[in-house]
């Protein structure tokens, strides 16, 4: 890793019954990255994912929990999460899956991304590092191939609709600068599900910010129950369609406007 240091660090973990798997995950992280502090966001989860989370963050004051009410999502979660971080000071705020999914051992890739200096086009690190599963490098570990299929067919309409480059713009593993989520007006973020991760994504290059997406090795979870369903997709793909053709029209509308100013100027 870089002997420049990222500034004060924290990984944002939503959770809801993830009680198995908590301690093991958040363990990791601080073993592998004791300089790296970990904000539970748990949901209110019925099987005492927040006891354990307190009983973490009593024995280690690099472990925080923030209490929510109920069950509102993904997205609302890591708002919540991410105001908290902010607000704490912090100069990176992360996303991480608490269901192993993420390993926290390749941290130190989506580091090193945020603080690489310039390359041959003279631009420093990044604003947003994606760990992403569909670049060169990247894999997925024991998911069929169904999945893997719609997660890759997801990410090509999302390219195609929004037009942006970016391989994996659904992942959630993730750094942000303090400054990018300064920039891109969370208070307007109205994605609850993991069409979220797609909005900040598109939010980021929007502000004119850089996206880098470093390979990741993603492991599909071995205890407990995926939280993605058919109304969390159907919501996703609603959104991205809805973004993508406000997009198209923008774009049009502006080509019609350059036109007419062309069109004056040869009179």
């Amino acid at each position: 890793m870089s002997t420049e240091h990222p500034g004060r660090t924290v990984m944002v973990v939503p959770t809801y019954n993830e009680a198995d798997n908590l301690a093991w995950i958040v363990g990791r992280l601080r073993t592998r990255h004791p300089d790296v502090h970990v904000l539970v966001v748990d949901d209110a989860s019925p099987d005492g994912t927040g006891r354990v989370a307190d009983e973490l963050a009593a024995d280690d004051p690099g472990v925080q929990v923030l209490h929510r009410a109920g069950k509102e999502g993904l997205g609302a979660a890591y708002l919540a999460g991410f105001a908290r971080a902010l607000a704490d000071g912090y100069d990176v705020v992360g996303e991480m899956d608490a269901d192993g999914s993420h390993q926290p051992e390749q941290l130190d890739r989506l580091r090193d991304a945020l603080l690489r200096r310039p390359g041959p086009d003279g631009v420093a690190g990044a604003d947003l590092v994606i760990g992403s599963r569909w670049v060169p490098g990247g894999s997925v570990v024991n998911w069929p191939r169904r999945r893997e299929a719609l997660s890759r067919g997801g990410n090509l309409y999302v390219r195609s609709l929004l037009g942006i480059d970016v391989r994996d713009a659904t992942a959630g593993y993730r750094l942000f600068r303090r400054e990018t989520l300064e920039a891109i007006d969370l208070a307007s973020v109205a994605s609850t599900g993991y069409v979220f991760q797609t909005d900040l994504v598109w939010r980021t290059l929007r502000a004119g910010l850089r996206v880098v997406e470093v390979p990741i090795e993603f492991v599909e979870r071995e205890r407990g129950e995926s939280k993605m369903s058919g109304r969390v997709a159907l919501e996703s793909l609603l959104r991205i369609t809805g973004w993508g053709l406000r997009e198209r029209r923008a774009r049009a509308a502006q080509g019609a406007r350059r036109m007419a100013r062309a069109g004056r100027d040869a009179r």
